[in-house]
C-alpha cells in the first residue's frame, strides 16, 4: 500500500492505496462520490472526467485510467465539489440548467467537469475541449450553448485554493528525477513504468492485469520539457501529447494538426511521448512522424545512455531494441522540416485510432527529389518508412509523372493486415492516395477536406 496525499474538493484527503487502484472506483466505492460515472472504462467516454490541477495548471482528465498516486500532491475536482460552499452553482453548472444542456444525465458530471476545466482555461474552443464527451441525447447543441454562455463569466472564487501547493512527503514509487528512476529501474528492470497510464490503465481495467512492482514518472520532473536552444528540438519522454500539441504549432504545424486529433483532450493531458514510442505499437501515431523527421532516440539504463536511429528501435511486432532496465529518456528531432506533412487516416475525425498515417517529408532542389523520409503507421508490425517509395522517388524529377510510376512501389515495401479498421487492399490504396495527395498539396493544390469549398 501507498499513502497518497491530494486536495479533493478543497479538503486534503490521505489515502493509502495499492498503486494501481483508479481514481474512478475509489470516488464511487470509497467515497460516495458516485457523480462521476464509469462508462466505457477505458478512457473514450469522458462520463468519468474530473478537473486536476497542479504545477501546471488545470486540466480535464479520464478518472477511469487514472491511478491515485498519479494524485500526490495535486487537487482534484468532482463535480460535487463545482458549486461554492453556499450552494452556488459554478458559471457552466447554471447555464447547463438554463440552457437544456442535460437530458438523462449520465455524461452529464464529465461535460461539467471538462467545460469547467476549459472555462479556468479561457477556452473558447469548445468542439475542441469537449470532443473527449459523448453525449446520445442532446446532439451536443445545447451542451455548446452553455459552454458559449459561460465564457464572458469570471471563474468563482472558491475554486482558487485548488492551485496552492501541497507540501507532501516523496513517493518511494514515484522517482522525483531522472538520475532517481534509472537507479531504482536498474534494480528493478521487471517493473512496470507507468507515464500517463492511458494505455496502462487499461491493462487493469480491461485486462484485469496484476502489477506487482510500478513507478510513476509524472513527478520525475527532468523527463517533462523540452530543450530548444539549438538546430534540435530533444522532447523529453515524460513530455504529454498537450505539451506537444502547443510545441509543435511553432515548429511543425502539420504535426500539430495530427495531435490536435490525437484521442481527446482528456487523454492528450495524460498520455505522454515517451510511452507512446516505448509501447511499440503499431498504430501510435508519433513515430512515424518522428521517424520521418529523423529522430534520434535517447536511451538509459542505470548511468549508461546509448543513442539510436528511432527507426532502429522497433524490430517486430511487440519487439524493441530496449534491453531490460533500459528506458527512453528523450527523442530529439530537427526544429525545421517545412516539407513535412503528417495525414491521419479514420473512421471519426476525433478520438479515434488510425487505421493508416502516413508522414511524408521529401527535399527537392532544381526540380529534382533529393531526399526522401516516408513513414507509415498502420501499414505493417511496427511504424515502418517505405524505402522502396523513397528510392523510387529520390533522384527523380518531382511531377506527377513521378508520383504515379512510384506508386507500384508501396506493394513492396507492405503487406498490410485486414482488421476491423481497414482491409488491407484499402490500406494499401489509401496510403498511395496520401503520396499523391501530398505531391498536390506541395504544389499549392488545396487538399484539406475541411477547408474545400465547393
Amino acid at each position: 500500500m501507498t499513502e497518497i496525499t491530494f486536495l479533493l474538493n478543497g479538503e486534503t484527503v490521505r489515502v493509502a492505496a495499492d498503486p494501481t487502484r483508479t481514481l474512478l472506483d475509489w470516488l464511487r466505492e470509497d467515497q460516495g462520490l458516485t457523480g462521476t460515472k464509469e462508462g466505457c472504462n477505458e478512457g473514450d467516454c469522458g462520463a468519468c472526467s474530473v478537473v486536476v490541477t497542479d504545477e501546471k495548471g488545470v486540466r480535464a482528465l479520464n478518472a477511469c485510467i487514472l491511478f491515485l498516486p498519479q494524485l500526490h500532491g495535486k487537487a482534484v475536482r468532482t463535480v460535487e465539489g463545482m458549486a461554492g460552499p453556499d450552494g452556488t452553482l459554478h458559471p457552466v453548472q447554471q447555464a447547463m440548467v438554463d440552457l437544456h444542456g442535460s437530458q438523462c444525465g449520465f455524461c452529464t458530471p464529465g461535460f461539467i467537469s471538462s467545460m469547467v476545466a476549459g472555462h479556468m482555461q479561457g477556452r473558447t474552443d469548445h468542439d475542441v475541449v469537449l470532443a473527449g464527451n459523448l453525449c446520445r441525447c442532446t446532439g451536443y447543441a445545447p451542451i455548446i450553448r452553455a459552454a458559449e454562455a459561460a465564457e464572458a463569466e469570471d471563474a468563482p472564487e472558491w475554486l482558487d485554493d485548488d492551485a496552492a501547493e501541497l507540501d507532501v512527503a516523496p513517493l518511494s514509487i514515484a522517482p522525483e528525477s531522472v538520475d532517481e528512476l534509472a537507479a531504482w529501474y536498474a534494480d528493478n528492470p521487471d517493473a512496470t513504468l507507468i507515464g500517463g497510464a492511458t494505455d496502462v490503465g487499461l491493462w487493469v481495467t480491461k485486462q484485469m492485469r496484476d502489477l506487482p512492482k510500478v513507478a510513476f514518472l509524472n513527478r520525475c520532473a527532468d523527463l517533462k520539457g523540452f530543450d530548444l536552444s539549438g538546430d534540435v528540438i530533444r522532447a523529453g519522454a515524460g513530455v504529454t501529447m498537450t505539451d506537444m500539441y502547443e510545441t509543435m504549432q511553432v515548429y511543425h504545424p502539420s504535426y500539430a494538426g495530427m495531435i490536435r486529433r490525437y484521442a481527446s483532450e482528456q487523454v492528450r493531458n495524460a498520455a505522454t511521448l515517451g510511452g507512446n514510442i516505448a509501447n511499440g505499437s503499431p498504430i501510435g501515431d508519433n513515430p512515424p512522424v518522428l521517424i520521418a523527421l529523423g529522430a534520434t532516440l535517447h536511451l538509459r539504463k542505470g548511468s549508461t545512455r546509448r543513442d539510436i536511429q528511432l527507426e532502429d528501435f522497433f524490430i517486430d511486432y511487440g519487439k524493441q531494441d530496449r534491453a531490460p532496465g533500459e528506458f527512453v529518456e528523450a527523442v530529439s528531432f530537427p526544429k525545421s522540416a517545412p516539407a513535412l506533412r503528417v495525414y491521419k487516416i479514420s473512421k471519426r475525425f476525433d478520438q479515434d485510432i488510425s487505421a493508416v498515417l502516413g508522414a511524408f517529408n521529401v527535399t527537392v532542389a532544381d526540380g529534382k527529389v533529393t531526399d526522401a523520409r516516408i513513414a507509415f503507421g498502420g501499414m505493417a508490425g511496427i511504424p515502418k518508412r517505405a524505402k522502396a517509395v523513397e528510392d523510387a522517388l529520390i533522384g527523380k524529377d518531382w511531377s506527377e509523372a513521378t508520383i504515379d510510376a512510384t506508386l507500384p512501389a508501396f506493394a513492396a515495401d507492405f503487406t498490410p493486415l485486414t482488421d476491423m479498421r481497414a482491409s488491407a487492399d484499402y490500406r494499401l490504396e489509401a496510403a498511395q492516395n496520401l503520396l499523391c495527395r501530398y505531391f498536390a498539396e506541395l504544389n499549392g493544390q488545396a487538399t484539406n477536406v475541411l477547408e474545400v469549398r465547393a
